[in-house]
């Protein structure tokens, strides 16, 4: 515990930051007249050229200030500094890149000076988040530049930027970004509740950690209750239509709540793009996305039963079914598509596009000419995995994998009847799925129905001047 002995100060900080045994934190003492003064703080998160300037004006005084509060005041060249005297506080900012500072006069209290920076990467564009037309910035792995990329597309009072710190070890900072005039009371309060209570050791994994904290979901329910995204253009525009914005350092991207179905297929590069064409490319993601999910087994069902597929649809139908089950053709296709995925993932950038094409070629061939699989299966399978990658989500498209399995385990066993069994059993899973806080709804607008924010969805309407 801290006290009001200088020396005894030195020694609890040197003690609790374990100085002799940490060859990167580091302890610096300076006499200041007939004062003196002790630093602690981490190499690599200093920024040593304002810290340089500081010091020299430090030894430059002529006396030693009587107390902390004077030493700020009135003798302190730094903007981002502050008077503590919570030893928890010291060492959490020491440990995160701050500099602590004991005075031989301060008593009790040190001061924290937030001059840290951290290795970062430029803002370039995201590779997840492509953009068509407009800025080509992303987030980056530092807090402090992501929140400036939002504030520089938002100047506007209402912009509020909440800071939390979570996990017990990690003392991760977040920070939970919101329009206090648009975005919905219940929501923001709620996240503040639940990171403030998160029992967490620390958050590794940083977003996939933090959302499986806040949200409690079913096992058995793939879709997912959360957006995220890499654009800053797009998490500017979310706020201003009042969503919550959760920004956590070391994360490279930003947790959009409150999230629901339709969220998942909104695109920024629509609105870079005159309303007519906006406007069809949302219609075509919104088809993509529902073949993806009912295409192989619709298909299926009508290899189960060739008699009732109308006649101008039967160039459809396989003329020979190959050696193995169509059913087994398909999952074996299914899970072929994702080896391929993750190969491609550990392959070298150089290799990796020329890999995955010619591996899925040969593959795909052999598999036809030894009689594995058809050519129907490859060609169907083929726009499925393609499809998939009309909206960004990869928990959205691996939920709709899982119920396309589904649907072809339901349609093998009873036909039709399963087909239609198992597309209740999604409207349920749809319906029973509830957002962070469970105040909205996984399928607005059309539970509840709400005409205006339904045209919305589907049209990209010019903005009125």
């Amino acid at each position: 515990m801290l006290s009001e002995n200088y020396s005894e100060n030195v020694r609890f900080m040197e003690e609790k930051l374990a100085v002799a045994e940490n060859f990167d934190v580091l302890k610096k003492v300076l006499r200041i007249a007939d004062g003196e003064i002790t630093l602690f703080y981490i190499d690599g998160l200093l920024k040593d050229n304002s810290m340089q300037k500081m010091l020299i004006y430090l030894l430059s005084l002529k006396e030693m200030p009587v107390s902390a509060p004077e030493f700020l005041h009135a003798h302190m060249p730094y903007v981002e500094c502050d008077v503590s005297e919570n030893e928890e506080l010291m060492i959490q900012m020491v440990l995160s890149g701050a500099t602590l500072i004991f005075g031989s006069t301060f008593g009790r209290q040190a001061l924290i000076v937030d001059a840290r920076t951290y290795p970062a990467r430029e803002t370039a564009e995201p590779e997840n988040d492509r953009v068509m037309r407009g800025a080509r910035d992303g987030f980056v792995e530092t807090l402090i530049f992501n929140t400036a990329l939002i504030r520089r597309r938002i100047r506007d009072v209402t912009l509020t930027m909440h800071y939390e710190s979570a996990g017990k070890a990690s003392k991760s900072d977040l920070v939970i970004c919101y329009m206090s005039d648009r975005a919905d009371p219940k929501l923001v309060e709620y996240l503040k509740k639940r990171i403030r209570s998160l029992e967490t050791d620390a958050l590794t994994m940083g977003h996939e950690s933090l959302a499986e904290s806040l949200i409690h979901t079913r096992w058995y329910n793939p879709f997912p209750k959360i957006r995220y995204t890499e654009r800053p253009d797009t998490a500017a525009a979310q706020l201003l239509e009042g969503s919550v914005i959760l920004l956590l350092d070391n994360s490279p991207s930003a947790m959009i709540l409150p999230t629901s179905i339709f969220d998942f297929l909104q695109e920024s590069n629509d609105y870079y793009l005159p309303p007519f064409t906006g406007t069809y490319l949302r219609i075509v993601r919104h088809i993509v996305l529902w073949l993806t999910l009912f295409l192989t087994p619709l298909w299926f069902l009508a290899t189960k039963n060739p008699a009732q597929v109308p006649e101008w649809l039967q160039f459809a139908l396989p003329a020979e079914t190959g050696k193995l089950p169509i059913l087994l053709q398909l999952l074996l296709t299914e899970f072929i598509i994702d080896g391929l995925r993750m190969a491609s993932m550990n392959t070298p950038d150089m290799l990796a596009n020329s890999l995955s094409v010619v591996g899925g070629l040969i593959l795909g061939d052999f598999a036809v000419s030894v009689g594995w699989l058809i050519p129907e299966v490859i060609l169907y399978m083929a726009f499925v995995a393609i499809a998939n990658f009309t909206q960004n989500s990869f928990e959205l498209g691996y939920a709709l994998k899982f119920l396309r399995i589904l649907l072809l385990f339901l349609v093998a066993l009873f036909g039709g009847w399963g087909f239609l069994a198992g597309v209740v059993v999604i409207l349920l899973l749809m319906v029973s799925n509830r957002t962070v806080n469970g105040g909205h709804s996984y399928l607005y607008p059309w539970i509840p129905f709400n005409p205006r924010s339904l045209r919305a969805l589907y049209t990209r309407r010019r903005k009125r001047t």
